[in-house]
């Protein structure tokens, strides 16, 4: 038998959909102002990459992304939701009358001497838009091969593959792994008034004087690949795919490098060796992988210690198994000395301040070459880069780990498939 028991319907209520000319008019007054500038400029002072503002059931959460690792800041008014997404949206000139769909738009602004980009994404969700925010801060942008992280062996690799005249270059490693920066820094020194340097980006992140970038446009059918050939009637020395994502871009580019012109590019993959396989996999044969390669990097990010709280680890046997998972010998982990962030002001009580890349560079030997078109597995291609001491991705984390400048933690969640 159904029994009636005390049942409440529970009426959902809806988005609130508050009148268009009132929030225009709200958006425009000064407190309102001054809390959303204030939010992008304290995130543009912490170093942030991103502000996230997400709207849930009765709270407006803030969060900065700080060196990969999203903070929680205050959350910020509830009552004021609605006027703060539409005060963003109209910076970012886009339509607050329009929640229903995703929107995309960009604010540029000048705190003190520098002018920083942002980018700006609106997403609806159930309990009210999220608004994600990308800080293009040019003062974070680091140009130096030397300041990301590379020793001087990889460097001198990577100085010798750029300044060939012909063959492609490619940076390999997940979202967020500093692949632009990488490139950047190579277009940084090839940049000179005898050359003529060409980049197709989705999106272009950062302008760079002196060189012709353009922004990648799918729903126009400006694709990787439609830039890249117009790029070819173009006279180009020196061109820049910002990914290989598919077998047509793949081909232009394979061939535009062993057609006298340098390509640089980024793929996905796990490491080196997986990205001539990807290629290959992809549908380009081998023998043309072989030809157009000149050097691979495969990289990553740790979070630095911050140099404020730096403290030692205790020798526990916890940390001991976890140095062997890394590869010491028993005798080598108790003779290591790590170390770990506390927490404090400085680093907003995180334990760390700042990136620094790890990076695995496979230059392509003759003996490489030979593997590839001889269809070597990635595995194959491994055993090579090991008998040819290519410091791998965990090499290098361990490195870093006995500098003191990362935590064992990091080098754990960084390396841990390599």
């Amino acid at each position: 038998d159904i029994i009636d028991e005390d049942l409440e319907l529970i009426q959902e209520d809806g988005e609130e959909t508050p009148d268009i000319q009132e929030l225009k008019s709200a958006v425009q007054e000064a407190p309102l102002v001054k809390l959303v500038n204030g939010i992008i400029s304290d995130a543009i002072r912490k170093g942030a990459s991103d502000i996230h503002i997400e709207s849930h059931e009765r709270l407006l959460r803030v969060r900065y992304r700080v060196d990969g690792t999203l903070i929680d800041m205050p959350p910020l008014p509830y009552r004021l939701k609605a006027a703060i997404v539409s005060r963003i949206k109209i910076m970012a000139e886009l339509d607050i009358a329009e929640r229903r769909v995703p929107q995309d738009g960009r604010i540029k602004v000048k705190i003190g001497k520098k002018t920083v980009d942002i980018r700006v994404s609106s997403l609806p969700a159930i309990f009210g838009e999220k608004i994600v925010m990308r800080i293009l801060d040019p003062s974070n942008l680091m140009l130096d091969l030397a300041n990301l992280g590379l020793g001087q062996d990889a460097i001198a690799e990577l100085k010798a593959a750029i300044q060939k005249p012909y063959g492609i270059v490619l940076v390999t490693g997940p979202t967020g792994s500093g692949k632009t920066t990488t490139l950047y820094s190579a277009l940084n020194l090839l940049n000179q008034p005898g050359v003529n340097i060409m980049t197709a980006e989705d999106p272009v992140e950062y302008h760079l004087e002196g060189i012709n970038q353009v922004q990648v446009r799918p729903e126009i059918k400006l694709t990787f690949a439609a830039a890249l050939r117009a790029f070819l009637r173009q006279d180009p020395d020196i061109i820049m795919v910002g990914e290989i994502r598919d077998l047509e871009t793949a081909e232009i580019s394979i061939r535009a490098a062993l057609t006298g012109h340098l390509v640089l590019s980024t793929v996905h993959t796990n490491d080196a060796a997986g990205t001539i396989t990807r290629l290959v996999d992809m549908g380009i044969p081998p023998f043309l992988v072989s030809s157009a390669l000149n050097l691979i990097v495969a990289q990553r990010l740790v979070r630095k210690i911050c140099s404020q709280c730096k403290r030692k680890d205790a020798k526990t046997h916890e940390l001991h198994k976890l140095l062997q998972q890394l590869g010491l010998s028993p005798e080598e982990a108790e003779g290591l000395d790590t170390y770990h962030g506390a927490g404090c002001s400085e680093c907003h009580h995180t334990g760390f301040s700042g990136r620094i890349g790890l990076y695995e560079v496979l230059p392509v030997s003759s003996k490489l070459r030979n593997l590839i078109v001889g269809g070597a597995s990635a595995q194959q291609l491994r055993q090579y880069a090991a008998a040819e001491n290519v410091a791998t991705l965990r090499d290098t984390a361990m490195e870093k780990l006995a500098e003191g400048l990362t935590t064992v933690e990091e080098v754990m969640r960084e390396t841990v498939s390599n």
